[in-house]
């Protein structure tokens, strides 16, 4: 098992960190997963996550894609667009995918591993996850 913090990791890398490891079989625990960073301006990404939400409105919208606003459940989502989906080893994947809001009490003494390259390195425009899950009405 894999224990990883996402405080101050880039949201996209370490989706891809958590994808490659559960696409080799590995279980992948991702904890403060409200504290990862997307980097580009507030009003971007923004933009970008609200297009998203507004999809579901269009045509018949119990058919339409369902997208949360929940951090944990962004990260994972996240995580899925980095598998192989359609194939049954993408889907096997993405169930060895978890992902916590804040730090759950059985993880609070256990050793986090790096998440290769993820940290954020001299981006000047980044928003945390939070933030983003907050503006689009999210409530944990």
């Amino acid at each position: 098992m894999i224990l990883v913090n996402a405080e101050n990791i880039v949201l996209g890398r370490l989706a891809s960190f958590a994808a490659k490891k559960a696409l080799q079989g590995e279980q992948v625990v991702i904890v403060n997963s409200e504290k990862a960073i997307i980097t580009g301006s507030r009003e971007y990404a923004l933009k970008r996550y609200k297009t998203k939400l507004d999809l579901q409105a269009k045509g018949n919208p119990r058919k339409s894609p369902k997208y949360s606003r929940m951090p944990d459940r962004m990260v994972r989502r996240a995580a899925r667009g980095m598998l192989p989906w359609k194939n049954p080893r993408g889907k096997k994947a993405f169930k060895n995918i978890t992902a916590f809001i804040g730090l759950p009490e059985k993880f609070a003494g256990k050793q986090f591993a790096e998440a290769g390259q993820a940290r954020i390195s001299g981006a000047k425009k980044t928003v945390r996850l939070e933030e983003i899950c907050r503006l689009l009405g999210a409530k944990w």
